[in-house]
Formats: C-alpha cells, sequence, structure tokens
C-alpha cells in the first residue's frame, strides 16, 4: 500500500495526460478560471501541463492524507511534493515540459546522493536504517544493498533523461509510469532472491 502511494501521483499523471482531450471544455474553463496560463481543450500539446497540474494537487493531497493519518510528514512523499511543485510550476509558467521532465532525473540522483552520504557518513547505511528494524543482515550486505541502490537511482535517473531527449512526449509518459515501475519492481524482486540467502527475517517480541 505504501508503495502504491508513492506511485500514485505518477499515476494521476499518465491518467490526466492520457485522457486530457476528453475532458469536456467546462472543466478546461474552471481550471483557466484559476488563473494559470490558459489550456485549450483538446489541444494535445496542452496535455502535459494540465497533468503537471494534477500531478501536484496530487502530490499535495498525498502529503496532507499521510500527515493527518501519522501526524508526521512522510520524507518521500514531501521531497517529491517539493520537486513536483518547483518543476512542475516551471512547467506551467513557462510554459516548457522540460522542467517536468527533468523532474524524475533530479528526485532519482537526490536520493542516490542522499544513500550514498549514508555509506560515507554514520554507523549505518540508509537501506540498514529503513530496512534493519525487520530484518537482520551483515554490515557487508547492507553496504552492498545501499550502493545497489545508488547505481539503480543514477541508472533511472540517465534513463529518464534518455527517453525525454530522445524520443517523443507521449514515450516519456508511457516510461515515466510503466518502465519506472517495472524497473522499481524488477529491481526489488532481484534484490529479495539474492538476499533471501542471508537476511533473517526479526521474531517478534
Amino acid at each position: 500500500m505504501r508503495f502504491f502511494k508513492e506511485f500514485l501521483p505518477i499515476i494521476i499523471f499518465f491518467v490526466a495526460y492520457k485522457f486530457y482531450a476528453q475532458l469536456p471544455v467546462s472543466l478546461i474553463e474552471t481550471i483557466n478560471a484559476l488563473g494559470l496560463p490558459a489550456l485549450i481543450p483538446a489541444e494535445p500539446t496542452h496535455a502535459i501541463y494540465f497533468a503537471t497540474l494534477t500531478a501536484i494537487i496530487a502530490s499535495a493531497v498525498s502529503v496532507l492524507l499521510h500527515y493527518w493519518q501519522a501526524h508526521q510528514l512522510n520524507k518521500n512523499q514531501t521531497i517529491t511534493f517539493v520537486l513536483f511543485l518547483v518543476f512542475g510550476g516551471s512547467t506551467l509558467l513557462l510554459r516548457d515540459p522540460a522542467f517536468i521532465q527533468w523532474k524524475p532525473s533530479v528526485i532519482n540522483l537526490l536520493f542516490a546522493v542522499i544513500f550514498l552520504g549514508s555509506a560515507l557518513i554514520g554507523e549505518k547505511t540508509m537501506v540498514e536504517r529503513l530496512m534493519g528494524a525487520a530484518m537482520q543482515a551483515p554490515q557487508s550486505i547492507w553496504r552492498r544493498l545501499n550502493m545497489a541502490w545508488v547505481s539503480f537511482f543514477v541508472t533511472v535517473a540517465c534513463l529518464n533523461l534518455y527517453v525525454a531527449y530522445q524520443f517523443s512526449e507521449q514515450i516519456w509518459v508511457n516510461f515515466k509510469l510503466f518502465g519506472m515501475l517495472g524497473l522499481t519492481f524488477a529491481f526489488l524482486i532481484i534484490q529479495m532472491v539474492i538476499l533471501n540467502r542471508y537476511i533473517t527475517i526479526k521474531s517478534e517480541e
């Protein structure tokens, strides 16, 4: 469920982009009344702007709902929202899709820096901090896993930019959801298969 919540704004971005042409004119006029740069109904080049706006709103709602339920901010959701606001807001105000296309790369590189920094500073890596409460493994395994995540984040960041600049906008939107989600699932599955030999689930007290 938590994994789904992390990807919810991206799913909403995809749906909004794909169905923009079918939206009623009255809804577009209501959105235009907010004072943002105007959207043209059924205009294919404006689908990216509508999708960006809905993703910003969805990300904000996710942050607020988590805070309402847990009485604290979720770091990943908050970082995602801030980046959506900065890069998505730039796309809307400057009418340039490049900003929102850069957002996935920036957030993956940011996580790569955080995970790498945790291996250089402090006693525990970021992976151990996230998974150590439920699993036990040697320090060498935690460090290898942490570096694997660093490599994964950098790879996804580079792939995102490659697809954004070498292929059409529609292909990039598909990659943003299915490509990144598929890569993440595949990485998690491979990771658990490899770690199954080393990790012992902590028993409940």
